[in-house]
């Protein structure tokens, strides 16, 4: 488990395929490390495999590409990390539990005053789970959704994310990866059978020819 509030930012140094996975070695400060722990890359919670003087090791299997863009990381490509939660902790963002739902696409990026506005496409289904002013996760940061966009949301990001997240090298284009907020996953599931009995689909058509 997670807060969406970033230690630092790392860099990829080397990208691998085995068994395992995708395998993935980041630089980072980090000097207590243990094998097995888990770290949140870009707000994708991955197994520490190895680790050593200013790094450790990462792999990701076919299911967690297929929901990620972690496909897309090469050597240089810098990503927001977190070590999970520990009991006692400030709890400064919101529960996140680093299992990304959809990359969402940032169709545009724009000032107002101090704040820097990001405009995101995210797939209807994803969409559908956010709330004006509720919570998101963006690469691992937690953030507030400023405004509820037709395709998408907006997010309104303050000069200090900007300098310590990778939040500020965003350009329409940019690949993000998105967690739905926790409580919302949840009431939307729990409220999906009683929807689906209150408002059922219409039958499919019949196109079959009769004689």
């Amino acid at each position: 488990m997670f807060t969406g509030l970033i230690e630092e930012v790392g860099t990829i140094d080397r990208v691998a395929h085995s068994a395992a996975g995708r395998e993935l070695r980041i630089r980072a400060s980090y000097g207590d490390l243990a094998a097995g722990e888990s770290i949140a890359v870009n707000g994708a919670c991955l197994t520490v495999r190895e680790f050593g003087d200013g790094w450790f090791s990462a792999a990701a299997v076919l299911t967690t590409l297929d929901r990620t863009a972690i496909g897309d990381w090469k050597e240089g490509t810098r990503v927001n990390l977190e070590r999970a939660l520990r009991v006692g902790d400030r709890l400064g963002g919101h529960i996140v539990q680093g299992h990304v739902d959809c990359v969402g696409i940032v169709s545009r990026k724009t000032q107002r005053g101090d704040a820097t506005l990001i405009d995101v496409n995210v797939p209807a289904s994803i969409g559908e789970l956010m709330v004006l002013h509720g919570s998101v996760t963006v690469d691992g940061v937690s953030l507030t959704v400023n405004e509820i966009l037709p395709g998408g949301l907006q997010l309104s990001l303050i000069e200090y994310t900007l300098r310590h997240t990778i939040l500020g090298d965003y350009a329409p284009g940019s690949r993000v990866q998105i967690e739905a907020d926790m409580i919302a996953r949840q009431v939307s599931r729990l409220l999906e059978p009683y929807l689906r009995q209150r408002f059922p689909s219409p039958p499919a058509a019949d196109f079959s020819l009769h004689h």
